[in-house]
């Protein structure tokens, strides 16, 4: 199941090294001097993870890539930027969910 997880490699300038991170275990990280060894060493330790949350009956996290999405979500925001998206969504003869959607979509 650890394959399942998210797995991530960024460079640290402060620590000279690659990093490996796993977006389900936020707290884990491996610093090692390739990309290769940064990916081995965060699987390896998600592994171990596991495995000691398997022994001590701890329920671990649902894998990302697993999870349903309905793509929905709700997002609070101040009154005036409410108010400004609005008032754009309305110039563009579109919904402000359309206009939100679109500025989430270009962004990532």
């Amino acid at each position: 199941m650890s394959d399942h997880y998210t797995y991530r490699i960024t460079w640290s300038a402060e620590d000279d090294e690659h990093v490996g991170l796993c977006a389900e275990f936020p707290s884990l990280s491996w610093l090692a001097p390739t990309h290769a060894a940064a990916l081995s060493g965060i699987q390896r330790l998600v592994r171990e993870c596991l495995a000691d949350m398997q022994a001590t009956g701890e329920t671990a996290p649902e894998p990302i890539a697993d999870r349903s999405y309905s793509g929905k979500f709700m997002v609070r925001v101040p009154p005036e930027s409410h108010r400004a998206l609005a008032l754009q969504a309305a110039e563009q003869g579109v919904s402000l969910n359309r206009l939100v959607s679109a500025r989430i979509t270009n962004s990532t």
